[in-house]
């Protein structure tokens, strides 16, 4: 052992703690790590932690962040508050969580639309590569490809050739610009070669109405409102849009087995921190995440959302966000998309 590191320290039985937080800064110190590090790893959480999601009380994410926080605070004995911060497509909250605190008390429930495309389409405060550190992926779910049932078409193959011969009739709904569902539309529309009218609405749940009243003839539409419309008899499900066909719709083809190839879109949420936390909190969090999302519990109580429970290493989690802005940023400027 290092000379510098033969400390003999007395215990007095009510200072354990704070003494084995300064032998463990003493230990810190004298191996290059900082001691703001070292009490991170024997201390966090000492007290409650904010969990910022973009989006309002009662959606999908806030409903998903207080699974996962529930389950969070029974691990570290310490609350994990939801601090919802709507508004501006989920930039209001990004920027509100981008000036918090680097101490690893405040983390940020982002999900595709603010996170990433936002940035590509319009003008923000915040960048995800200089102001956040990725933590954990943690959900993913693919849309559903949805058309009335007063439309007479059965399948992607039908819609593809009534497309074709009606340009610029059809409509598909999106739940706003920069959404999933738009870009899985734009998408659409390249791939399968086909000139629709887009028509942005403000949330899935308008979409969907308008969808079953047959006021618009497509929509690419989150799992869960797609799934509960499908129960009226009003509209029909034609196809999902990730690469392989999705667990809780197993009897629905993907695009690229209806022919539409190299098409995948899914939405997907992630913990992100403000830029500067320590390692050791990441890595911390990092780590009972993935423990918390691999509990039946949660794994069930996220499925009722429509939403498939992952997780991953702040590296893959990065490297991910990466290829979706360059992928996603390739067909905005191919398209010549806008946000009005």
């Amino acid at each position: 052992m290092n000379a510098t590191l033969r400390t003999r320290i007395h215990f007095n039985k009510g200072n354990d703690m704070k003494s084995m937080v300064k032998l463990a800064c003493a230990a810190a110190i004298a191996t290059g790590l900082g001691c703001g590090a070292a009490q991170a790893q024997q201390v966090y959480p000492n007290k409650a932690v904010k969990f910022i999601v973009t989006y309002p009380p009662g959606g999908s994410s806030d409903v998903m962040a207080r699974i996962i926080g529930k389950q969070l605070t029974e691990y570290w004995g310490q609350q994990v508050l939801v601090d919802s911060r709507p508004g501006a497509d989920g930039a209001i909250g990004m920027e509100y969580a981008s000036k918090q605190p680097a101490d690893g008390y405040s983390f940020l429930l982002g999900n595709f639309g603010p996170v990433v495309a936002k940035p590509l389409l319009a003008q923000v405060s915040y960048d995800w590569r200089r102001d956040f550190l990725p933590v954990s992926r943690i959900t993913m779910s693919a849309n559903i490809l949805v058309v009335p049932t007063t439309l007479p078409v059965k399948n992607v193959k039908q819609l593809v050739v009534l497309a074709r011969a009606r340009p610029d009739e059809l409509t598909y709904g999106t739940s706003g610009p920069g959404s999933m569902s738009h870009f899985a539309g734009e998408m659409f529309k390249r791939l399968a070669g086909v000139k629709m009218i887009t028509v942005n609405y403000k949330g899935n749940a308008q979409a969907i109405s308008e969808i079953m009243g047959g006021q618009i003839t497509t929509m690419f539409s989150d799992a869960l409102p797609a799934v509960q419309g499908l129960k009226t008899g009003k509209i029909r499900a034609l196809a999902v849009t990730s690469e392989q066909r999705w667990p809780h719709t197993p009897e629905l083809p993907t695009l690229a087995e209806e022919g539409i190839k190299g098409f995948a879109a899914v939405n997907w949420w992630g913990i992100l921190f403000p830029a500067g936390v320590p390692r050791p909190i990441v890595d911390k969090v990092a780590a009972d995440l993935g423990k918390a999302l691999a509990t039946p519990g949660v794994k069930s109580a996220l499925a009722v959302l429509g939403v498939e429970a992952i997780s991953s290493t702040p590296e893959q989690f990065g490297a991910f966000m990466a290829s979706e802005a360059d992928r996603w940023g390739r067909l905005i400027k191919d398209a010549n998309l806008k946000v009005d």
